[in-house]
């Protein structure tokens, strides 16, 4: 498909039609790069998409655990109250 860039005060843009934004899943946030000549825009990710399945996965399998025993300080110790 091609278009025609726009400006945009002293930059310049183009109109992505509806269609190709449903089609790629865009919303108001998108990553974009340039990557050999190309731009690339894409769907912003979320940095923390899928843990809660991991999380639930690690639990199925009993690996979710303390990786080093807790340790007292001088605060369970000596403040902290119940």
């Amino acid at each position: 498909m091609k278009t025609h860039l726009v400006r945009i005060g002293n930059s310049r843009g183009i109109r992505l039609p509806k269609p190709l934004i449903d089609q790629a899943g865009l919303t108001d946030e998108v990553d974009i790069r340039v990557e050999g000549g190309a731009i690339i825009i894409e769907r912003a990710a979320n940095p923390r998409e899928g843990w809660a399945e991991a999380a639930k996965e690690l639990h199925t399998r009993g690996e979710d655990v303390l990786l080093d025993p807790p340790i007292s300080t001088q605060f369970d110790e000596n403040e902290w109250e119940w």
